[in-house]
């Protein structure tokens, strides 16, 4: 570590004209002295690359678990939520664009090290830490090191993600993660490279990887954005896929678009549109679909896939009815549930509370 808030990375290697590579995801940004990465917070000095947003947080808070989203991942807990600054993809509907789309490090004034959010999440009762706000790929070494903290005091870890990384640091990262909600944007690589500046295949492979070689409870996350990616063409493809790749039990959360950053021309997702979308996802086999950032009391309950009983009531992420044993299982029939539980649920409700370590 050079200074309080420049780390030496990890993931990069010289190339023959003398530049430096990153090797941390798909961009392979190749860097001269001085310059930074497409993320803006990998940057290369002298004959290293440095990540100058470690131990800094562009702000802490306490959320519901469900806002991240996880239905499944301790109902009902809360989860103490942090971000940097900077991104790796370049969405044009960014939702977090003043966080994500920052070049401005000086924003990061809170001093954050790894222990000191660990014991904040103990001191908060918190279940877990989220790395979210903005992707925590880009801050993959400090994320890292938070999570072995947090794991230190029995605190558990979410990854909020878009999932664009190389393998290496894939299992690096992955390997201290105990969930993650993955945002799969679109499934089409033409969206991806017009609206996100990168590619689909990637994605998908670490939706895979998470999915077929590790524990990491897996959720994901698709915003649906009116005459982009919301097509029932499109949304079948989606769903058949995670069905077929990925299997029955992951659940699916088709969110609701709002205006804003490039795309402020583009209206906000119909209700219509994700109920429609939720459809023809459970209509592909799968178990559990969500609808988000739109009140839809069906959208947000879990059900038991063998007699569908209501087994999580939600009014936003607030748990109305919980009828689930420490084991997941239904009382009405013994089915199982997919997911992480505790013998009760938790009852933070709809709070966002901030706080300073």
């Amino acid at each position: 570590m050079t200074t309080e808030t420049q780390y030496a990375a990890r993931y990069w290697h010289p190339i023959p004209d003398g530049r430096l590579q990153c090797d941390l995801c798909p961009r392979d940004c190749k860097l001269h002295e001085g310059q930074r990465g497409a993320c803006f917070v990998r940057m290369r000095q002298g004959e290293q690359m440095l990540l100058d947003t470690y131990g800094r947080s562009s702000g802490i808070c306490i959320d519901p678990i469900e806002k991240k989203p996880l239905n499944q991942f301790y109902p009902g807990s809360s989860v103490l939520s942090f971000g940097t600054a900077g991104c790796n993809l370049t969405c044009k509907f960014c939702q977090n664009w003043d966080i994500s789309k920052s070049r401005d490090t000086d924003r990061l004034m809170v001093r954050s090290t790894p222990t000191s959010i660990a014991q904040a999440a103990v001191q908060h009762g918190c279940k877990s830490v989220a790395f979210t706000y903005n992707d925590p790929v880009i801050f993959a070494e400090y994320a890292m090191d938070v999570a072995d903290a947090c794991h230190a005091v029995g605190v558990q870890t979410v990854a909020v993600t878009a999932g664009y990384i190389h393998a290496q640091p894939r299992r690096d990262f992955f390997a201290r993660m105990d969930a993650a909600n993955v945002d799969l944007k679109a499934f089409t690589d033409d969206f991806y490279v017009k609206l996100t500046g990168a590619h689909l295949q990637p994605v998908l492979d670490t939706l895979i990887y998470l999915r077929h070689e590790t524990s990491v409870w897996l959720e994901i996350t698709t915003l649906l954005i009116p005459g982009h990616n919301d097509s029932d063409q499109e949304i079948g493809a989606l769903s058949e896929w995670v069905m077929s790749a990925l299997g029955p039990d992951v659940p699916l959360h088709f969110s609701a678009f709002h205006p804003d950053y490039k795309m402020p021309e583009v209206p906000a997702t119909p209700l219509v549109t994700l109920i429609k979308a939720r459809q023809i996802a459970l209509k592909a086999g799968l178990r559990y679909v969500y609808i988000g950032n739109a009140h839809h009391t069906e959208g947000d309950t879990t059900f038991c896939p063998a007699c569908q009983a209501h087994v999580i009531e939600r009014d936003w992420y607030q748990i109305n009815g919980y009828r689930l044993d420490a084991k997941g299982c239904c009382p009405d029939c013994g089915g199982a549930v997919a997911g992480r539980f505790s013998s009760s649920h938790g009852n933070f409700g709809r709070r966002r509370v901030a706080i300073k370590l």
